[in-house]
C-alpha cells in the first residue's frame, strides 16, 4: 500500500493492487442479489459479539462484557443512510488496517488460528469470515465504520471511511461504547433499502436465528421511528438445542417456518454429528408433494446455515437431486465457502456432510415404511416417483433405496403400488430365479399385457410398473437381494425350472409339435413382415392371445421410443421379434392364406402387437384399411 499524509490524525490509504481488483469484482459482479448486504454485515456483527463473549470469559477483568450483546439496525430515510451496529468485541486501528484494508484476510480466522487445545472447542460457534462487509458497495456509494475494541479507552476509537474507488481514510475518534457501527450512504438506485419492512423481511429471511438480538426503532402509527427499540429476529436456533429440550409442537411450527408450509410434516430426523466434522441436521419430510415438485429450475432442499447465519436455500451439493422434496436445515461453523458465500466449494468436508445426510434421510424412510407402513404409503404417493431416480443417481445407496421401492403387483386385486421388492422375494416360486416384472404407459396396460398370459398360467408373481421414470430406473436396477431383475417383455423367457418337469416336458412336445405345424409361417411371415422385424418365433409366452412383439434385453420400451421421438430425440433400438401363439384360431387362419390375404393378416397381426407395446404405427391409413377388408370378408 501506498500512504499519504493529508493531516496529522488522517491517513489516506490505496488499496493494493490485487485488493482493488477484487473490490470492482465484488461491487459489480460478485453478489447474484443486493440484499445480501444486510446479512453480511448482521454475520460480521454476530461474530463480533461471538468473539466478545469468549473473550470476557477468558480475561474477565481486561474485558468487560455488556449486559446484553445486541445488533442494532437503523435507517435515515432524510440522510439516505442505513446504520448497522453492535457491541462486541470492536476493533483496534491496527486490526482495521489489518482486516478491513485487506480482503484476503479473515479476523475471524486469524482469531481461530491463536487459539489451543480447549479454547478451540470452546469456539466452535465462532466463524471464519471476513469479507463480507465489502458486499456494502453493492448499495452504498460510501461507507463508514468507527469501532473501538472492547477494553480500550474512549479515545482509542477509529473511524474508516471509502467510496470503493481504491482509497480509504483512517481517522481517530472518540466512541463511549466499544464495539463497531457501520454507515452506508445508499445509492440513487438502492431508495428501497431505505424502507424499513423491507430491510425487516430481509433480517426475517437471512439473520432470524443469528443467536443474539437484532433490533430496530419501533414506529408510531404513521410510520415515524420512535425512540424505542425492539427486537425483529428470533434468536434462536431451534436446532442447536438439545433434541430432548425440543418438544414435537416445536419441531412442527419450526417446519412450517423453514418450509413456508401450512400442515404438519410427516416425519422428521434431528442429528448433531461429532468428530472431525461437527455439523447439525435438521430435516423434514412433508406430508403433500410442493406443486413445483417437478420443476427443475425451482428451488429445492435444505436451507444452508452457518453459524446460524442463512446462507442458502438451494444447497444442490449437500442432498442428491432425488431427495429434492426434503426440508430442513444443516449447520456448520465451518463450511467451505467461495468469496460471495453463495457456492459450496468442492472437498471432502461437504462430502462428509452430504453422505451423512443421505443416510440419515434413507434411515428414517426406512423405519417409517418398518413401523408405520400406512404413513409411508403416503410418503409413497407423493415422493414415490422421485426415489425411483435414486439409483441411478446415487450407486452408493442403491441397495437401501431398493428397499423402500414400492410397486404394483399381479398378486393384488388393484393398482396401489404397496409392494416391496423384499415382499415379491418371500412369495419367489419354487425354483424361481429372478424378480419378474413388466413396464408399460400406464397401470391397464401393464396388467393386461399379453406377455403376463403365461405367468398368469401359473400363478407366478409379477410386479407392474406404469411410471414414466420406470425405464431409467430398470436401466440402472439391475438385481436386487442377489437376485437379477427381469423384464417380462424383453429378451428370452425360460421358465422351466419353475413350471415343473410334467409340464416342461408337455411344453417340449407341444412347441415341438408346434414348429412342425407352423411349417414354412415364420419365414412367409418374415418375408411378408421385411424389415420392420428382426425375426418371428413360436412363443411360449402367450396363452390366449394370437402373437406379441418382444423387444432385446436392454431395448427400451416402445412407449418411450415414442415419447422421445415427440420430445425431439433420437432413439437408437433394434427390430423387434414377433412371437407367435401357434394354438391360436387366428394364426391357423393365417397358415390358409394366400396372397394379399396372408398380407394383410400378416401386417394385422404385427401391428395389433405393436399397439399393445404402446408403439405407434407408422401407416396407420393402412392398419385401418386392412381392418376393414377383413370386416367386410367376415360380413359377407
Amino acid at each position: 500500500m501506498t500512504e499519504t499524509q493529508t493531516e496529522p490524525s488522517t491517513e489516506t490509504r490505496r488499496f493494493e493492487t490485487e485488493v482493488s481488483q477484487l473490490l470492482q469484482l465484488m461491487i459489480h459482479s460478485l453478489y447474484s442479489n443486493r440484499e445480501i448486504f444486510l446479512r453480511e454485515l448482521i454475520s460480521n456483527g454476530a461474530d463480533a459479539c461471538d468473539k466478545l463473549r469468549f473473550e470476557a470469559l477468558a480475561q474477565p477483568d481486561a474485558i468487560p462484557q455488556p449486559a446484553e450483546l445486541v445488533i442494532d439496525v437503523e435507517v435515515d430515510a432524510e440522510a439516505r443512510t442505513v446504520t448497522v451496529r453492535d457491541n462486541g468485541i470492536g476493533m483496534s486501528r491496527d486490526e482495521v488496517v489489518e482486516h478491513i484494508g485487506t480482503i484476503a484476510r479473515s479476523g475471524t480466522k486469524a482469531f481461530l488460528e491463536k487459539l489451543t487445545g480447549d479454547q478451540k472447542k470452546d469456539s466452535q460457534l465462532i466463524g471464519q469470515f471476513g469479507v463480507g462487509f465489502y458486499s456494502s458497495f453493492i448499495v452504498a456509494d460510501h461507507v463508514r465504520l468507527e469501532t473501538r475494541r472492547a477494553g480500550s479507552e474512549q479515545d482509542a476509537g477509529t473511524r474508516w471511511e471509502s467510496r470503493g474507488d481504491g482509497e480509504y481514510t483512517i481517522t481517530p475518534c472518540e466512541r463511549t461504547e466499544a464495539g463497531t457501527e457501520i454507515t452506508l450512504t445508499l445509492k440513487e438506485d438502492a431508495g428501497e433499502f431505505l424502507e424499513p419492512v423491507r430491510l425487516r423481511h430481509i433480517i426475517g429471511r437471512y439473520s432470524d436465528h443469528v443467536a443474539f438480538p437484532i433490533r430496530m426503532r419501533k414506529q408510531d402509527e404513521e410510520g415515524n421511528p420512535t425512540d424505542d427499540w425492539e427486537t425483529v429476529n428470533r434468536a434462536s436456533a431451534l436446532w442447536t438445542r438439545s433434541k430432548s429440550e425440543i418438544s414435537d409442537e416445536e419441531y412442527r411450527e419450526f417446519y412450517k417456518h423453514v418450509a413456508h408450509d401450512f400442515e404438519d410434516p410427516a416425519a422428521w430426523t434431528h442429528n448433531h454429528v461429532e468428530g472431525r466434522q461437527e455439523y447439525t441436521t435438521l430435516f423434514y419430510i412433508p406430508k403433500r408433494a410442493p406443486f413445483d415438485l417437478w420443476d427443475r429450475d425451482a428451488r429445492h432442499g435444505v436451507k444452508l446455515y452457518v453459524k446460524r447465519v442463512f446462507i442458502m436455500d438451494d444447497a444442490d451439493k449437500l442432498l442428491p437431486n432425488y431427495l429434492r422434496f426434503v426440508r430442513g436445515v444443516v449447520d456448520s461453523a465451518d463450511l467451505p465457502l467461495n468469496v460471495s458465500r453463495e457456492i459450496l466449494q468442492d472437498n471432502r468436508l461437504v462430502d462428509s456432510i452430504r453422505s451423512g445426510s443421505v443416510k440419515k434421510i434413507l434411515g428414517l424412510l426406512e423405519s417409517i415404511a418398518k413401523n408405520e407402513p400406512e404413513a409411508y404409503a403416503e410418503i409413497w404417493q407423493n415422493f414415490g416417483r422421485v426415489l425411483k431416480e435414486g439409483p441411478g443417481e446415487d450407486f452408493a445407496n442403491q441397495e437401501a433405496i431398493a428397499k423402500l421401492l414400492r410397486f404394483a403387483s399381479t398378486h393384488n386385486s388393484d393398482d396401489t403400488q404397496n409392494v416391496a421388492l423384499a415382499d415379491y422375494l418371500e412369495r419367489m416360486k419354487e425354483g424361481q430365479e429372478a424378480i419378474y416384472l413388466i413396464t408399460a404407459d400406464n397401470a391397464s396396460a401393464a396388467r393386461n399385457s399379453p406377455h403376463l398370459e403365461i405367468f398368469r398360467k401359473h400363478g407366478i408373481e409379477v410386479l407392474l410398473l406404469s411410471d414414466r421414470v420406470d425405464e431409467w430406473l430398470l436401466s440402472h436396477l439391475r438385481e436386487f437381494d442377489g437376485k437379477p431383475i427381469k423384464n417380462v417383455a424383453k429378451g428370452d423367457l425360460d421358465l422351466d425350472k419353475i413350471i415343473g418337469e410334467d409340464v416342461e416336458q408337455k411344453d417340449e412336445t407341444g412347441e415341438q409339435a408346434a414348429e412342425g405345424d407352423l411349417g414354412d409361417l415364420p419365414e412367409r411371415l418374415q418375408q411378408a413382415l421385411g424389415d420392420r422385424v428382426e425375426s418371428v418365433r413360436p412363443s411360449r409366452r402367450l396363452v390366449e392371445s394370437p402373437a406379441c412383439i418382444v423387444l432385446g434385453e436392454h431395448e427400451m420400451a416402445l412407449y418411450l421410443q415414442e415419447l422421445l421421438k415427440q420430445a425431439g430425440q433420437e432413439t437408437f433400438s433394434g427390430k423387434p421379434v414377433l412371437e407367435v401363439n401357434p394354438g391360436h384360431p387366428l394364426v391357423a387362419r393365417l397358415k390358409a392364406a394366400e396372397g394379399d390375404d396372408f398380407n394383410d393378416l400378416a401386417s394385422l397381426l404385427f401391428e395389433q402387437s405393436l399397439l399393445a407395446e404402446g408403439g405407434q404405427l407408422e401407416d396407420p391409413s393402412g392398419f385401418v384399411a386392412r381392418l376393414n377388408r377383413l370386416l367386410l370378408q367376415k360380413a359377407a
